[in-house]
């Protein structure tokens, strides 16, 4: 039953930083996943893959997991990187990929 603590990062549907600010707490499978023969559908009876919690600080969440006993894995954020890009940069003749339709 370890548990991992992390910032969750933005996804590639977001523009803005919504739901990244925050950091969280959620247990790492103990039993694997298996796949019901009649309907086909995905389940696992471990309940506490169903946990998620949320905290403001990594401070907070570290200090949870050792109130409550939790063996916690903590994982650093990744730094954002922007890279700039301009619509004129499609028609360059040195373009780093070659041109296709």
């Amino acid at each position: 039953m370890v548990a991992r603590i992390y910032r969750p990062a933005k996804t590639a549907m977001q523009s803005g930083k919504a739901k990244t600010q925050r950091w969280v707490l959620d247990f790492e499978p103990e039993v694997a996943k298996a796949v019901e023969p009649l309907m086909g559908y995905t389940s696992s009876s471990d309940m506490k893959q169903q946990v998620r919690l949320y905290f403001d600080t990594q401070e907070e969440a570290v200090a949870y997991a050792r109130r409550h006993n939790i063996p916690h894995r903590v994982e650093k954020p990744r730094n954002r990187v922007v890279r700039g890009a301009a619509y004129a940069d499609n028609f360059r003749f040195n373009r780093v990929a070659p041109w296709t339709h």
